[in-house]
């Protein structure tokens, strides 16, 4: 899995789910500065609401 192609399908979906929110944190120790500033942005959207925690149809 891509940090980047999960942000982007996220943010174009508006969800994200449980299994890919589990990889961002077990990954998390081998991030770029890139990549944890995407998942800081990702969280972020979590938080306003902008994307949502469930399942893609």
């Amino acid at each position: 899995m891509n940090l980047g192609a999960l942000f982007l399908e996220s943010v174009s979906t508006g969800v994200i789910t449980s299994e890919e929110m589990a990889w961002v944190t077990s990954n998390q120790r081998q991030f770029t500065r890139v990549e944890e500033a995407t998942a800081i942005r990702l969280g972020r959207l979590l938080d306003q609401g902008m994307i949502q925690l469930g399942c893609r149809i």
